[in-house]
C-alpha cells in the first residue's frame, strides 16, 4: 500500500510524496517517481521563491567562514615574514598589542587613499605597531618607487624611509633619477647614495621576499592589510580598521 514519507530534497526542503515504502531510497525512485519529485521541488520553490536568496546567504556566509579560517591559518604559517622581518620598516607604537601590516604600491589609488586613514588609525589608537611591506605590482614606475624607498631604508634608517615613503605616497613627479634627486633633496636626504643603492642585491632581495611573501598569501592587489591574524583585503576606512582592532582586543 503506498505511503506518506517525507524526503529531503537537495535543495533543503521537506516534501511529502505518495511512494511505496520500498522506493524511500532515492536512488531506487523510478523515472515516474524523479519527475514527480522534481516538479515538486520546482513547484515548492515557484511558490516560495525567497528560500534561494536565503540559501545564496547561507552559502555566502558559510565561504566566508572558510575563507577567514584559511586566512588564519596563512597568517600563522607566515608569521616571522610578516611581523618581524628585519628588512622591513616598522612605525607606529613599536611595543603596540596589535601589529598592523600593509602590503602597498606608491602608483596604487587606493593605496594613497588609504594614507591618511592608516596615519589617523595610529594617531589615534596610540598602540598599533605598524610594519610595511613594499609590494609594487603596478609597472616599472611602481618598481622604481620601492627601489628608492627601499635603498633609502637600508642607506639612511628609519627616519629618512619614513620620509620617503610619505612623500611618495603623493609624489606626482617622474619616477626616474632626476625626480628622486630632487625628492632626496628636498628631504635632505643623500640622492647619489641612495640611488647607487636601488639596484642592489639587497634591494632585490627585499621586493623578491615581498613578492613571495604575498604570492603564498594569496595576495593580488593593494593595499592589502594583515591586522592580528587576520587578513583584511583592500582599502578599508580607519573607523572599519579601528572596529576590527578592538575585535580583536576584546576576543
Amino acid at each position: 500500500m503506498p505511503m506518506i514519507r517525507p524526503l529531503l530534497s537537495a535543495a533543503g526542503l521537506c516534501l511529502s510524496l505518495t511512494l511505496p515504502a520500498q522506493a524511500l531510497d532515492l536512488e531506487t525512485l523510478s523515472e515516474g517517481e524523479r519527475a514527480l519529485l522534481r516538479d515538486e521541488i520546482r513547484a515548492y520553490i515557484l511558490d516560495n521563491p525567497e528560500i534561494i536568496m536565503e540559501a545564496v546567504a547561507v552559502l555566502e556566509q558559510r565561504q566566508s567562514q572558510e575563507q577567514a579560517q584559511a586566512d588564519v591559518d596563512l597568517v600563522k604559517v607566515n608569521a616571522k615574514a610578516l611581523f618581524n622581518d628585519p628588512a622591513s620598516w616598522v612605525g607606529g607604537n613599536p611595543e603596540g598589542d596589535i601589529t598592523l601590516v600593509e602590503f602597498m604600491d606608491y602608483r596604487c589609488s587606493y593605496c594613497r587613499r588609504a594614507f591618511d586613514e592608516v596615519a589617523g588609525l595610529l594617531e589615534n589608537d596610540g598602540n598599533i605597531r605598524f610594519v610595511v611591506k613594499e609590494f609594487p605590482i603596478l609597472g616599472e614606475d611602481s618598481v622604481l618607487a620601492s627601489r628608492f624607498a627601499i635603498a633609502t631604508l637600508q642607506v639612511a634608517g628609519d627616519e629618512a624611509y619614513k620620509s620617503v615613503h610619505d612623500a611618495l605616497m603623493t609624489y606626482s613627479g617622474a619616477m626616474n633619477e632626476t625626480g628622486f634627486s630632487r625628492l632626496a633633496d628636498t628631504l635632505g636626504l643623500d640622492a647619489n647614495k641612495i640611488i647607487s643603492e636601488m639596484n642592489s642585491p639587497a634591494v632585490d632581495k627585499v621586493i623578491a621576499d615581498n613578492h613571495a611573501l604575498g604570492r603564498r598569501l594569496a595576495i593580488s592587489g593593494t593595499p592589502s592589510f594583515v591586522m592580528g591574524d587576520q587578513m583584511l583585503r583592500g582599502y578599508l576606512p580607519q573607523d572599519a580598521m579601528q572596529q576590527i582592532a578592538d575585535e580583536i582586543r576584546a576576543n
